[in-house]
C-alpha cells in the first residue's frame, strides 16, 4: 500500500487537492464517498499526477467542518457507499431516492445528507440486525474489527451517550459526563444497549472496508494518498470524554492576532497534556498514527507549530487577544522589581486602568445617534457600579475582582457601547498575570496606555527582559518540537508533510529539515514581509523540503485571489511576464501555475478548482469565483466545507485539452526534478 513507500518517496511530484466530499462519482449519493476516490485517482492517472491530498474524514458528527472531529479514530459515516454494503441489497429504492434528491445540488447539504443516510443505514441495520449480531461471534467478521480497533468500543459507547443526551457536549450530560476506562467498559457490556453499540460498529467496519479498498486502488495506480491529521481535538469529542488526562481543558488553543483575525483565533480546543502523555509513551499519538497508516501513503500535519508551543487563551475570553504561548518562561515579579517596578507600578503595567471620561466618551461616541446627557448618565452608572472600582479619589478605575474575562464583561448586559469599550479596555496592559507573579507580554502591548506612559529608559530595559525571555524560550520550543515530531516521525512510515503558517519561530524550520518533514509555501503568503515593498520569494529559492501551493483550503482559490486580491503589477513582475491579463482565464492560470510547478519544492499540491480553471470549458468555472472557495475562516454557515466538483469525474475525463494542460505542469515538476538531479551528480 502507498503507506509503505511514503517516506520513500524523494522525486518531485504534482499533486492535487480534493475534499473526498467534492467528489461526484457515478455511484455517488449527493455527496463524495470513499469508493469514488477510485475514479478520481484514475483521472489523476491520465492526469500524471502523483498524489492525493485529501482533508480530514473523521466523524464530525452535525457540524460540516472537518477539523472538529468527534473522534481521532472513527470515519464519517457521510463517505460510506451505502449501495455497496451486502445488507443493503433490498433497499436499491432508497439508495436511488437520496440520490435523486441531492446529486444535482451545486454544494452538498451537508445535514440533509448526513440525516438520509443515518436514517437509512438504521433502516438496513434493523433489517439485517439477527445476520449482524452474528457476526459478533468469536469467528465473526465484527469481531475480529473490534479486536483489531478496541478504540470503536469507547467510540460506539460514547456515540450512543451522546445522542441520548440529544447531541450535547458530554459536559452537559446529566450523567457519565465523567467516565473511567473501567465505566466505559462496563456501558459496552451493558445488554440493554448492545445493539445501539453494534450499530456503530457495523458502521465503522463498513466504512474501513471501503477505505481501505480506495486507498489500495489509489496505490496501485501509483498515486500517494495523503491524509490530513490536525494536532487538536474537539473538546467535545470521545477522546477527550474518554481520555481527559491527556488534555488540558483549563486553557483553549488558537492563534495570535494577524493582518486577518486582530483579535487573534480562539479555537476552544483544549491543549495536549505533554508530560501526561510522554508519561503513557505518547499511545494515543502513536494508535492514531498507526490507524491512518492503513489508508494513506503520506499525511499533512495541521498546525504544526503547535508541537514547538501552541497560542493559549484563558477559558473566561472569548477573543484570542489576550493569549499567551505556550510553554513560555514568565516574566516574574523578580524580574520586574530587577528594574525597579515596585508592586504600584507592576499593577499599572499589568491591569487595566480606565479613566473616568472614556466610559462617558464611549456612550457619546456610540454610533447609533446622540444620547442626551441623562441616559448617557444612566448607562456610565451602570458601567461604575457593575464593572468598575474607583481607585481612591481618583479619576480612574479597575475592573472589579469577579471580573476574570471577556465572557463576565459580556454577561453584565450593558449598553453595547459600553460592552464594546470595556472589552477592548480589558487587553489595554502590557503584561497579563496568568498565575500569582507570573507575567506575560500581551501581543499589543506597545499601543497600551501602561506603554505609552512609560520612560524611555524604561522601555528599553523592559523591551530587553522581554526579547531575553523570547529568545529563550525559543530554546524551549526547539527542544519540545524536536522531540514531538521525532516521535511522530518513528510511529510510522508514512511521509510527514507540515503545515507551517503563521508566526514561525526559528526554530520551526530548522527542525522540519533535520528530520525530514516537508513545510508548506504557499505563493501568495512566502514573500519577505520585513522588505520594503515586501517581495515574493523566488520559486528556485524554495525549499526542497516543502510543499509549494497556489492556495489552500482556508483560502480564496488562485482565480478569486487573482481578480479581487492580488497586487497583479507586482506578481506579474515578479514571474517576469508583464503582460499576464488583468481578468484570469485559462492562459492566465497557465501561467501562474506553471511558474509554480518550475518551484525547487519537492510537491507542487493545488487544489483541484485552481486545475479546473486550466479548461476552457466554461461549466467547469463557477459564475462568482466565491462560490469555488472551501472553507471561509470565521464565518460559520451552511456554506462552509460543502464545495462540490462542477460536473461528474467522467465528464471532465472527456476534457482533453485540461488532461494535456495538467500533464504539461507533471512534466515541468519531472524536469525540474531531472535538472536538480544532474546537478547534485555533477558536485559529487
Amino acid at each position: 500500500m502507498a503507506a509503505k513507500k511514503g517516506q520513500g518517496v524523494k522525486e518531485r511530484l504534482l499533486g492535487t487537492v480534493v475534499p473526498v466530499g467534492a467528489l461526484r462519482g457515478e455511484k455517488s449519493t449527493g455527496v463524495g464517498e470513499f469508493l469514488d476516490l477510485i475514479e478520481f485517482a484514475k483521472l489523476c492517472t491520465k492526469m500524471e499526477i502523483g498524489l492525493i491530498q485529501i482533508l480530514p474524514v473523521n466523524d464530525t458528527g452535525n457540524f460540516s467542518a472537518p477539523y472538529f472531529a468527534l473522534t481521532a479514530f472513527a470515519l464519517h459515516p457521510l463517505y460510506l457507499r451505502i449501495g455497496d454494503m451486502p445488507e443493503a441489497s433490498a433497499f436499491r429504492a432508497d439508495i436511488a431516492d437520496i440520490k435523486a434528491r441531492f446529486d444535482r445540488e451545486n454544494r452538498f447539504p451537508y445535514e440533509k445528507i448526513l440525516r438520509a443516510k443515518m436514517d437509512l443505514l438504521r433502516k438496513i441495520y434493523q433489517a439485517n440486525r439477527d445476520e449482524i449480531v452474528k457476526k459478533t461471534e468469536k469467528t465473526g467478521s465484527l469481531a475480529a474489527f473490534i479486536q483489531k480497533n478496541p478504540w470503536v468500543k469507547e467510540y460506539a459507547v460514547y456515540r450512543r451517550l451522546k445522542e441520548a443526551n440529544e447531541e450535547k457536549s458530554w459536559q452537559e450530560w446529566d450523567a457519565r459526563g465523567q467516565v473511567t476506562a473501567e465505566d466505559i467498559e462496563a456501558l459496552w457490556n451493558d445488554k440493554a444497549h448492545y445493539g445501539e453499540h453494534l450499530f456503530w460498529v457495523w458502521i465503522q467496519e463498513a466504512l474501513d472496508k471501503q477505505f481501505s479498498v480506495a486507498a489500495k486502488a489509489v496505490s496501485d495506480l501509483g498515486i500517494i494518498l495523503e491524509g490530513d491529521i490536525p494536532i487538536l481535538m474537539n473538546e467535545d469529542s470521545c477522546d477527550v470524554w474518554a481520555h481527559r488526562e491527556f488534555f488540558d481543558l483549563n486553557l483553549s488553543a488558537g492563534a495570535p492576532p494577524d493582518m486577518y483575525s486582530p483579535d487573534g483565533q480562539n479555537w476552544g480546543f483544549p491543549l495536549h497534556d505533554w508530560n501526561v502523555q510522554s508519561g503513557d509513551n505518547y499511545s494515543w499519538w502513536k494508535n492514531r498514527l498507526k490507524v491512518a497508516e492503513k489508508y494513506y501513503g503520506a499525511y499533512r500535519i495541521d498546525h504544526v507549530l503547535g508541537f514547538f508551543r501552541i497560542w493559549a487563551s484563558r477559558r473566561g475570553d472569548n477573543s484570542a487577544a489576550l493569549g499567551r504561548y505556550v510553554p513560555y518562561l514568565p516574566v516574574t515579579a523578580e524580574d520586574l522589581e530587577a528594574l525597579n517596578f515596585d508592586q504600584g507600578r507592576i499593577r499599572w503595567i499589568s491591569y487595566p486602568h480606565i479613566p473616568t471620561g472614556e466610559v462617558w466618551d464611549s456612550l457619546r461616541n456610540n454610533g447609533g445617534g446622540p444620547f442626551k446627557e441623562s441616559e448617557i448618565a444612566f448607562e456610565a452608572e451602570k458601567v461604575f457600579t457593575a464593572a468598575l472600582d474607583r481607585i481612591g479619589g481618583e479619576e480612574l478605575w479597575l475592573f472589579k475582582e469577579t471580573i476574570k474575562g471577556e465572557k463576565d464583561i459580556e454577561a453584565l448586559g450593558l449598553h453595547p457601547a459600553a460592552r464594546s469599550y470595556l472589552l477592548k479596555a480589558w487587553s489595554n496592559r502590557i503584561l497579563m498575570e496568568y498565575e500569582k507573579d507570573r507575567y506575560s507580554p500581551v501581543w499589543y502591548y506597545r499601543d497600551s496606555r501602561a506603554y505609552a506612559s512609560l520612560s524611555d529608559k524604561e522601555r528599553q530595559e523592559l523591551e530587553t527582559l522581554l526579547e531575553k525571555k523570547r529568545v529563550d524560550s525559543e530554546q524551549i520550543w526547539e527542544e519540545e518540537g524536536k522531540r514531538l515530531l521525532t516521535m511522530l516521525s518513528r510511529a510510522s512510515s508514512m511521509l510527514p508533510c507540515a503545515e507551517d503558517l503563521g508566526a514561525v519561530p526559528d526554530c520551526v524550520p530548522r527542525v522540519l529539515a533535520e528530520l525530514n518533514i516537508l513545510g508548506l509555501r504557499v505563493i501568495r503568503w512566502f514573500r519577505e514581509w520585513d522588505r520594503e515593498g515586501q517581495p515574493y520569494i523566488p520559486f528556485d529559492a524554495y525549499p526542497e523540503l516543502s510543499v509549494c501551493s497556489g492556495s489552500v483550503h482556508d483560502s480564496s482559490t488562485l482565480r478569486e485571489w487573482w481578480d479581487k486580491e492580488a497586487d497583479q503589477e507586482l506578481f506579474s513582475g515578479f514571474i517576469g511576464v508583464p503582460s499576464l491579463p488583468r481578468v484570469y482565464n485559462p492562459g492566465t492560470a497557465k501561467i501562474i501555475l506553471q511558474k509554480t510547478a518550475a518551484a525547487s519544492s519537492r510537491f507542487k499540491v493545488f487544489p483541484i478548482q485552481d486545475l479546473l480553471h486550466l479548461s476552457n470549458t466554461r461549466e467547469w468555472w463557477a459564475e462568482d469565483p466565491a462560490s469555488e472557495r472551501i472553507n471561509v475562516p470565521g464565518t460559520n454557515n451552511e456554506f462552509n466545507w460543502t464545495y462540490r466538483l462542477p460536473v461528474p469525474i467522467k465528464e471532465i475525463e472527456k476534457d482533453g485539452d485540461l488532461i494535456k494542460a495538467v500533464q504539461e505542469l507533471a512534466a515541468i515538476c519531472r524536469g525540474k526534478a531531472a535538472k536538480a538531479s544532474n546537478t547534485n551528480k555533477g558536485k559529487k
